[in-house]
């Protein structure tokens, strides 16, 4: 019987903690727009951040909520020392280390972007101007990322992450050979003509 009496004081008393004290949510600001629902980048990239066309490990992977998981940039097959280069032109926002790996920012001119590349050893400093396909370190090596040696690039804007890829137009994306096509219209000189 005692037990009983006990029952109505413990939810009786629960209910008023619930309203006495507020959980910080009921406060809290509602968070940021999830990077699923942003818009891609303009394709403004010259070059890829390494090689012609290298190969992609892992692909952007937005999160289903602000903080939950995903894979927040493209991780490009490159091994150590190969060159990493800007893929549009910018300012250098920040060059050095991170969680023990090294970092490369720029802030896309003309933008309010931002690409990131690690684990990178800088060869640029924190203000310095780069032109598009211009060397901004090399691709240092380390464990813990990818399986393989790799380069993780990233795209922001503002603290919202968008897919690195879309700042490559399709000519670059997709690469392929070139292929020239007859200008029409333009007789071809003598020395071109076809002759039986």
């Amino acid at each position: 019987m005692r037990a009983k009496r006990y029952v109505p004081l413990t939810a009786a008393a629960l209910t008023a903690l619930t309203w006495a004290v507020p959980t910080p949510w009921a406060w809290a600001q509602p968070p940021p727009v999830p990077a699923a629902s942003s818009p891609g980048a303009p394709a403004i990239g010259r070059a890829w951040p390494v090689g012609a066309h290298p190969v992609v490990l892992r692909g952007w992977e937005p999160p289903a909520t602000v903080y939950g998981p995903g894979h927040r940039g493209v991780d490009l097959a490159a091994p150590a020392g190969t060159a990493v280069r800007a893929v549009a032109a910018g300012r250098v926002s920040f060059a050095g280390r991170v969680a023990g790996r090294g970092v490369v920012s720029v802030e896309l001119t003309g933008t309010a972007l931002r690409t990131t590349y690690e684990p990178v050893r800088a060869s640029v400093r924190k203000g310095d101007e780069v032109a598009a396909g211009e060397v901004v370190g090399v691709v240092e090596p380390t464990g813990g990322h990818c399986a393989v040696a790799c380069v993780h690039w990233g795209l922001l804007s503002g603290r919202t992450y968008l897919d690195p890829l879309s700042l490559l137009p399709p000519w670059l994306l997709h690469g392929g050979p070139s292929r020239l096509l007859p200008v029409l219209g333009v007789p071809l000189p003598a020395s071109a003509a076809y002759a039986p």
